[in-house]
């Protein structure tokens, strides 16, 4: 399997491509519209093709390169389920999965950050059973920190950070060694006290992620929703482009 991020310092994001090689079939995670020649050049050297687009969720802090990179490659587009799109896409339930060759994605629901998020968690078939090697968290768990529940809340973030706090627990049954390979790191507007280091393990952030410390669900939201940072820049405009799918030009 094959697996290479792209952080973009601008905007503290990071994305990823994925995928088998044998089969010549590669995926792409939380894309960034600034990145999608990027990918699309990591590709060609690998000598393989992006088939499928995965998205987290609707992303709120930057455009996403999905629809460029569907455009350019006619990947499918898949997405949370209820994400609220305009645009053509697949929509992932719990449990949903897609094979790439021997690389197997397992869509895990897991609300909080918004309602409609959901992880992934990737097994690689040639390493010789099905156990989980790496999830992509998106802005349900960060390194050092977990999403922020009020982006997406219309002025009710308690309820989405109560599903956050069942999220966490979810994901925390995971073997500690799985790798967490979340979309955003420090100097994002998604977390409060995330981690320079941009990747993790699920043991690493049981063990010192002080957000998973809370004895309980209210001692959780209770901290979860005091310090919120500023919105990001233009978040509106961002989602409703989200939204709509609309490829942006590239030179």
């Amino acid at each position: 399997m094959i697996l290479r991020p792209f952080l973009c310092a601008e905007t503290a994001c990071a994305s990823y491509l994925f995928g088998c090689l044998t089969a010549r079939r590669l995926a792409v995670v939380d894309p960034h519209e600034a990145l999608v020649d990027a990918y699309l050049d990591e590709a060609e050297r690998a000598g393989a093709s992006i088939v499928p687009v995965f998205e987290t969720h609707v992303q709120a802090d930057h455009v996403s390169g999905l629809p460029a990179l569907v455009e350019a490659t006619a990947a499918t587009a898949y997405l949370p389920a209820r994400a609220g799109v305009e645009f053509e896409h697949e929509a992932l339930h719990d449990g949903a999965e897609v094979t790439l060759g021997n690389t197997h994605v397992r869509a895990l629901a897991t609300p909080g950050h918004p309602h409609a998020h959901n992880a992934y968690v990737v097994a690689d078939r040639r390493r010789g059973d099905s156990e989980p090697w790496l999830i992509f968290t998106g802005d349900s768990l960060l390194v050092g920190d977990v999403g922020r529940p009020d982006l997406h809340a219309q002025g009710e973030p308690e309820a989405l950070a109560r599903e956050l706090y069942a999220t966490m627990r979810r994901l925390l049954e995971l073997p500690d060694g799985v790798l967490v390979l979340p979309s955003h790191y420090a100097g994002s507007v998604c977390g409060r006290s995330l981690s320079g280091n941009p990747f993790s393990t699920i043991g690493f952030e049981r063990s010192h992620n002080r957000a998973l410390a809370a004895a309980d669900v209210e001692a959780f939201v209770r901290e979860l929703l005091v310090d919120v940072p500023p919105s990001p820049a233009n978040q509106a405009a961002i989602v409703r482009a989200n939204r709509a799918g609309i490829a942006a030009a590239r030179a």
